[in-house]
C-alpha cells in the first residue's frame, strides 16, 4: 500500500509546487501592473508617511527660528492685515541687530503700497534678506500659463534675494518632496547662509521633523523687541523665517491659510504652516537629510525576493506556523524600509514586497484549505460507507468525539452470514457477473440497515458483515440498536428473496433463497486503528468479538436466525422477549456461555413453560417423547426448529 501511495503523493506534491509557481508568477505580473496605477503610488507614499515619522524625529540643532504671525501678534499689534511694510522693516532691523545671519520673509511683497512704507522696507532689506515669490501654473482649455510673482523691483535692487515659496503637493494634497526650484525659498536661504549642499535634491522625499510648531517659534510682536521680550542672543547666528503660523494648528478637514498636510498629518490630523515647511526644506538641504526613492531595479528585486521568501514559507505546507512566519516577514519588510530611510536615506516601499508576500502565502493557504476541504469531503464520503451519515456529520462537526489509536470500550458486536452461500456461489461459478450482482444486492440493504441504526461497519468477509455499536461515537443504547438492526436485516433478506423469486419466475428458473444467521454479543473491547504502519483499519478486537463470531456460527445449530450473548440479552430484555436456549462452550473459551434469542408474540404461560423446559434440559431429565416438545412448538412457533433440533439431539444420544 505504501509503495502504491508514494507515486500518488509525489504527483500531489508536484501539482502543489506547480500551482505555487504559477501563483508566484501571477503575483509578480499583477503587482507590476498595479504599480502603474496612481493609487498604488499614493499608498506607497502613505507608507512613507508612517515609516519616516514612526520614531518622531525632531528638528536638527542649529536650525531655523520661526517668527510667527500668530494670534497673539495680531492681538498685540492691533492693526488690519496686511500690516504696513514699515512694521516689517522694523522687524528686519531688530532681528538683524540681534545677530540673525539670514532673514527670510515668507510674505509676498509684489504690489506697491504707500511710498513711505515701500521706502521703509527698501531701506531695511539687504543681501541677508530673502523675500518670497510665487509660481502658479494655470491650465485652461485654451492654454496653459505659468505665472511667476516676484517682490518689488526696488527691493531686489536694494540687495534682497528672491526665493520661490511654492511647494509641490502629492495627489492626496500632502507635501512630501523638495520643490524643483533652483531659486526656491529654502534653497536661496541655504545659499545666503553659506550652507547649501553641492546639489539641490529636487524631487526627493522630505524628512519631516515633528508636527506643527515643532521648530523654535516666537511671536512677531516679541521679535519687534527681542532685547526685552526674548532671551539674550536668541537670534544670534541663526536663520530666521518670518511668516504666517497660527498658534493653534488648523485641522485638516477645515483647511487653513498657507497651511499644508505633511507626513505627520497621519498622526495628528492637523496642518503645518508654510513657513515651518520652508524651515523643514531648509534643514533637509543643509543637513542632506532628504530621502531618495528606490529605483525600479531595486524595487523589482525586493518584490522578487519577497515572492521567493513567501514560496519558501509555504513550500511544504501551510498552518499556524505560516501565520507566525508571515507576521515576522511583514514586520521585517517594514523594519528594513525604516532602516533604509534612517541609515541610507533611501526609501524602498514595503508595499510591493508586503502585497507580494501576502498574495503568495495566503493564496497558497487558500489553495491548501480548498484541497483540505476536498480531501475531507472524500474522507467523509469514504467513512459514510461504514457508519451512518448522521454520525459522519456529528464527527465532522466535533472531531474530538473520534478517538483513534486504541481505547477500551464496551461494544455490541454483530456478525451476520448467509446460510448456504457457498452452494449458491458454486452454482454461479460460470456466471461471475451474476454472483457479484447478487452479493451487492445482498450487502447493500444489509449495510444500509446497520448504518441506519447507528452502527459502524467494520469489514466485509465475502457474504459476511461485521459491525459494532458504541464507537466511534457514544451510544448508550448500543445493544438495543444492534438487536433492532439484526431484526431489520432479516426483514431486508425477506424482501430480497421475494424480488429474487419474482425474477426467477419471469425467466423460468429456480430462485436462490437466502437465509441469514446473526450473532450479537456485548462486552469490553479494544477499538481503534488496528493494523500496521503501512495499512490499518478502524476495528475492534477482544474476547467479546470472538464470542459474537462464534454465536453467529452456532445459530444454525439451534434453528434460529439470531443468537445473543448474555449481556446483550440482559440489556434488551426490557424491550424484547428474550429466551435462553442453551449454555455452550465456544471454540477458544473454557467457561460455558448462555445463549439467547428474541421471540415475538409469546405469552407468559408459554415463556414459563420454556424456562421449565430449559431447566429440565440442563438437569438431563428430558426425553424425546416428552409432550413439552410438541406443546412448546405450538405455543412459540418461532422456536419450532429449535425444539425439533433438541429432540433429535436427545434421540440421537439414545435417551428415552
Amino acid at each position: 500500500m505504501r509503495m502504491r501511495d508514494k507515486p500518488r503523493q509525489a504527483r500531489q506534491i508536484r501539482s502543489r509546487h506547480l500551482r505555487l509557481l504559477v501563483l508566484s508568477l501571477t503575483t509578480l505580473i499583477a503587482i507590476s501592473l498595479l504599480s502603474r496605477l496612481p493609487a498604488w503610488s499614493l499608498l506607497e507614499l502613505r507608507s512613507f508617511d508612517y515609516l519616516s515619522t514612526v520614531d518622531d524625529p525632531r528638528p536638527p540643532p542649529g536650525g531655523p527660528v520661526i517668527v510667527a504671525i500668530d494670534e497673539p501678534s495680531l492681538a498685540d499689534i492691533n492693526a488690519q492685515w496686511p500690516w504696513p511694510r514699515s512694521l516689517h522693516a522694523q522687524l528686519v532691523t531688530q532681528v538683524r541687530a540681534a545677530g540673525a545671519r539670514v532673514i527670510g520673509l515668507d510674505i509676498i511683497l509684489a504690489e506697491p503700497s504707500t511710498p513711505e512704507n515701500d521706502n521703509a522696507i527698501t531701506n531695511a532689506v539687504g543681501p541677508d534678506v530673502v523675500l518670497a515669490g510665487d509660481e502658479t501654473l494655470i491650465e485652461t482649455p485654451q492654454a496653459t500659463q505659468l505665472i511667476r510673482v516676484t517682490p518689488l523691483q526696488q527691493l531686489t535692487e536694494a540687495g534682497a534675494k528672491t526665493g520661490i515659496a511654492s511647494v509641490d503637493l502629492s495627489g492626496d494634497g500632502t507635501f512630501r518632496r523638495i520643490p524643483a526650484y533652483e531659486d526656491g525659498f529654502a534653497a536661496t536661504l541655504a545659499k545666503a547662509s553659506g550652507t547649501i549642499s553641492a546639489t539641490l535634491p529636487a524631487g526627493q522625499l522630505i524628512q519631516s521633523f515633528g508636527p506643527a510648531r515643532s521648530y523654535p517659534t516666537v511671536s512677531y510682536y516679541q521679535a519687534l523687541d527681542p532685547a526685552h521680550l526674548l532671551p539674550p542672543d536668541y537670534f544670534k547666528g541663526r536663520v530666521v523665517l518670518v511668516g504666517l503660523s497660527l498658534q493653534n494648528a488648523p485641522v485638516i478637514d477645515k483647511g487653513g491659510v498657507d497651511a499644508f498636510a505633511t507626513p505627520y498629518t497621519v498622526h495628528t490630523g492637523t496642518l503645518t504652516s508654510g513657513v515651518e515647511i520652508q524651515a523643514t526644506i531648509y534643514d533637509n538641504i543643509r543637513r542632506g537629510l532628504s530621502i531618495e526613492e528606490a529605483r525600479l531595479p531595486m524595487v523589482a528585486s525586493c518584490i522578487l525576493i519577497s515572492v521567493l521568501l513567501a514560496a519558501a514559507t509555504v513550500w511544504r505546507s501551510t498552518g499556524w506556523l505560516t501565520i507566525v512566519t508571515s507576521a515576522a516577514a511583514l514586520l521585517a519588510f517594514a523594519a528594513i524600509s525604516f532602516a533604509g530611510i534612517r541609515l541610507a536615506h533611501i526609501f524602498v516601499s514595503p508595499l510591493g514586497p508586503t502585497v507580494a508576500y501576502i498574495s503568495v502565502v495566503f493564496g497558497q493557504a487558500a489553495f491548501d484549505y480548498a484541497e483540505e476541504r476536498r480531501n475531507k469531503r472524500q474522507i467523509i464520503r469514504a467513512f459514510a460507507q461504514y457508519i451512518s451519515p448522521d454520525l459522519v456529520r456529528r464527527l465532522s462537526q466535533d472531531p474530538s468525539q473520534l478517538k483513534l489509536g486504541g481505547e477500551r470500550r464496551t461494544l455490541s458486536v454483530l456478525f451476520s452470514d448467509v446460510r448456504g452461500f457457498t452452494t449458491i456461489a458454486e452454482t454461479l461459478k460460470d456466471d461471475p457477473e451474476q454472483l457479484t450482482g447478487l452479493i451487492n444486492r445482498l450487502l447493500t440493504p444489509l449495510s444500509d440497515v446497520v448504518m441506519d441504526h447507528g452502527g459502524t461497519i467494520d469489514k466485509y468477509m465475502g457474504d459476511c458483515i461485521m459491525a459494532f455499536w458504541n464507537a466511534p461515537l457514544d451510544d448508550p443504547e448500543h445493544a438495543l440498536h444492534a438487536v433492532k438492526a439484526s431484526l431489520a436485516m432479516q426483514s431486508a433478506i425477506s424482501t430480497l428473496n421475494r424480488e429474487l423469486e419474482r425474477e426467477a419466475t419471469q425467466r423460468g428458473g429456480r430462485p436462490h433463497v437466502l437465509k441469514m444467521g446473526v450473532g450479537i454479543n456485548t462486552g469490553e473491547c479494544i477499538v481503534g486503528n488496528m493494523g500496521s504502519t503501512r495499512r490499518f483499519d478502524y476495528s475492534c478486537l477482544g474476547d467479546s468479538v470472538n464470542l459474537a463470531s462464534r454465536l453467529e456460527g452456532a445459530s444454525k445449530n439451534y434453528g434460529v436466525a439470531l443468537l445473543l450473548g448474555e449481556e446483550t440479552a440482559r440489556l434488551v430484555a426490557g424491550t424484547y422477549t428474550v429466551v435462553e436456549l442453551d449454555r455452550i462452550i465456544v471454540k477458544g473459551r473454557t467457561a460455558p456461555s448462555p445463549v439467547y434469542t428474541v421471540v415475538p408474540d409469546a405469552d407468559a404461560e408459554a415463556l414459563a413453560a420454556h424456562r421449565t423446559f430449559i431447566e429440565e434440559k440442563y438437569a438431563g431429565t428430558l426425553a424425546p417423547s416428552d409432550p413439552a416438545f410438541v406443546r412448546l412448538a405450538a405455543n412459540i412457533p418461532a422456536l419450532t426448529g429449535y425444539y425439533a433440533i433438541m429432540r433429535d439431539a436427545l434421540a440421537g444420544s439414545g435417551e428415552e
